[in-house]
């Protein structure tokens, strides 16, 4: 979920939703199949992965089950105020070509991220979004307002998963590590614009630790250079300190042993925020 200044939050998969600090449904939008991630931009709407509307190619050639994921904004009443397909953007620059569609494959781009830059750097500008493509293990950098993509970036990283701006001019990348060789343990990437070059975050603990998720996954970098990881194949998460010493582990195990998945976990740095937040709970005053 995604928690809302005033209290309320909004829910996915399958259609998306929006229920009021005292659990009041306030609206519910199934125009789109709407997964994976949910992120404020800087204009306070909220950008979401989907995969129902198909675009002029996909239609064209009325492809059956194919997945034409889209990037999708929606303002906190839940009106759709734009939905691009992603297929659609790489074939506009030139990237992916139509022939794409004559082979077997009907997930060919599995958008599972999208980060919003919120200010302008020498980088990218306000509104700009990195997209994250696990099919192709590329990460798209994409600017919405004139349908160009700046930078395709691959590299060391295969059917990854999150991205973050953590700095003016670097992005981090959860590599889930799915490649035919060495491939035992998933990494936290950061790609530096300035020199075009990867380098791995706390590598050394993160394979002490055994960690390593197939699917899903995320980071999380602190202000302070602490790190968060989520296993969401095996229901466990670790906070580093910016020292990289672990801090604490928590696996998401009932009272029989049983550990069950976890997914998108969400950290709160903004200290407003959370006292904001502390006083709604402090003075709620709900009928329900």
């Amino acid at each position: 979920p995604l928690i809302l200044s005033d209290g309320s939050l909004t829910g996915i998969y399958g259609p998306a939703y929006k229920i009021d600090f005292c659990s009041n449904l306030q609206w519910i939008n199934d125009e789109e199949t709407f997964h994976h991630s949910q992120m404020i931009d800087h204009e306070k709407n909220i950008l979401i992965g989907g995969s129902k509307q198909k675009s002029k190619y996909v239609k064209k050639y009325s492809l059956k089950d194919y997945h034409d994921d889209s990037i999708i904004k929606i303002n906190t009443d839940g009106k759709i105020i734009f939905n691009k397909s992603v297929m659609e953007i790489l074939i506009e620059n030139k990237i992916i070509h139509t022939n794409t569609f004559n082979n077997k494959l009907i997930d060919p781009i599995h958008l599972n991220d999208i980060e919003p830059a919120l200010s302008d750097t020498e980088y990218w500008k306000k509104g700009d979004v990195f997209l994250s493509i696990r099919t192709q293990s590329a990460i798209i950098h994409y600017r919405p307002s004139n349908n160009k993509v700046l930078n395709y970036i691959t590299g060391p990283f295969f059917e990854q998963h999150d991205i973050d701006i953590i700095s003016d001019k670097e992005i981090s990348i959860f590599n889930n590590n799915n490649t035919v060789i060495d491939n035992e343990y998933s990494e936290i990437l950061i790609y530096n614009f300035e020199t075009r070059n990867f380098r791995k975050q706390f590598n050394d603990q993160l394979k002490k630790e055994n960690f390593k998720t197939i699917s899903e996954g995320l980071s999380h970098i602190f202000n302070d250079g602490a790190l968060m990881v989520e296993e969401q194949n095996h229901g466990r998460i670790i906070l580093f300190n910016n020292k990289g010493e672990k801090e604490w582990e928590f696996v998401n195990k009932d009272k029989n042993g049983n550990i069950g998945p976890i997914n998108w976990s969400r950290i709160i740095e903004d200290e407003l925020f959370i006292e904001k937040f502390k006083s709604l709970v402090e003075n709620k005053e709900c009928t329900n």
